[in-house]
């Protein structure tokens, strides 16, 4: 089988899938179009996220049996497309869930303990103390909306916290015993801490709104590793300054292009997001929850594995 790899990746990947008898190509700079050209001579293709997998693509795919994607998501897939034309779709969410739980813990510790803002102070000289309490999250209940395998990851190592786990899914039957299945209401009722762990559907675009923050009971703290375009980011700049989220930690913008790179080439930056650069209760960071030395490694390994269990 040829396979065609379009973004680099671990050498473990393209190592392996050669001793097994895979031909490997590499074509880390041809456009879209360019690849179209050529793709009907390939059996597979290795992907994370360099454009668009859309019907185009697929027609001019005449041979493909499988895409891989070295990741978890595969939005910027056709999936029910590629489907009707027999093509296995490989994604691996095992390989980054312990990057993403432990990314999106860490940024829930340094927000309600303000440890950003304060490492500034004290780089500047300010030593106060008692204006700097933290917030501990024993006690608290931890609600999450999307129980996958990233949001069953995070909520595995909250276990040591002595919270309270809950979770929402539009899947029935995904609680655990470390989170118990709750409808969205129950979860709007109980949650001190929120954290998103859902993909990016037509159903989850701007999940995260006034509507929906409005409903909950209690002010809270937001944490989303998930995916940028699920949340409404003027709504929650508008929580922000209200009190109702007491801090965020984003990993992901809604402003991220599909390359999840170059985000505002045209120099212009959203209002909302010359908000969250400022503001002092926001945590930010470049999509980089899943992103550790040992996730891609696993993520490779994974897509291996998948490749050789199937062809």
């Amino acid at each position: 089988m040829n396979i065609l790899h379009l973004d680099t990746n671990h050498p473990l990947l393209i190592n392996q899938l050669q001793q097994i008898g895979f031909k490997n190509d590499e074509d880390y700079t041809s456009s879209k179009e360019e690849i179209e050209q050529k793709i009907a001579l390939y059996d597979g293709i290795i992907i994370r996220s360099r454009f668009k997998i859309d019907r185009s693509f697929l027609d001019a795919a005449t041979n493909l049996k499988f895409i891989g994607r070295v990741g978890a998501g595969l939005e910027n897939i056709d999936c029910e497309y590629a489907e009707t034309k027999g093509i296995q779709l490989i994604a691996a969410p095992e390989g980054n869930r312990t990057a993403v739980a432990e990314h999106a813990l860490g940024m829930l510790l340094n927000l309600m303990n303000k440890l950003s803002y304060v490492d500034r102070e004290v780089r500047q000289g300010v030593w106060k103390r008692e204006e700097n309490r933290g917030i501990e999250i024993e006690g608290k209940t931890v609600g999450i909306i999307g129980y996958g395998t990233m949001g069953k990851a995070f909520a595995q190592r909250l276990k040591g916290f002595d919270c309270n786990v809950i979770c929402y899914d539009i899947k029935p039957n995904v609680g655990n015993e470390n989170a118990v299945q709750v409808s969205l209401q129950e979860l709007q009722k109980q949650t001190d801490i929120l954290s998103l762990h859902t993909p990016q559907t037509p159903e989850t675009y701007h999940l995260i709104n006034k509507q929906l923050i409005n409903g909950f009971e209690k002010p809270f703290w937001f944490i989303n590793t998930a995916r940028g375009k699920s949340v409404n980011t003027n709504d929650l700049v508008e929580a922000l300054k209200s009190g109702k989220i007491k801090g965020a930690g984003l990993d992901v913008l809604e402003y991220e292009k599909s390359s999840f790179e170059n985000m505002f080439s045209d120099n212009e930056l959203p209002k909302a997001f010359k908000y969250l650069i400022t503001a002092d209760n926001v945590l930010l960071s470049p999509h980089i929850a899943g992103w550790t030395l040992e996730s891609k490694e696993k993520l490779a390994q994974i897509i291996v594995d998948k490749i050789k269990a199937k062809f």
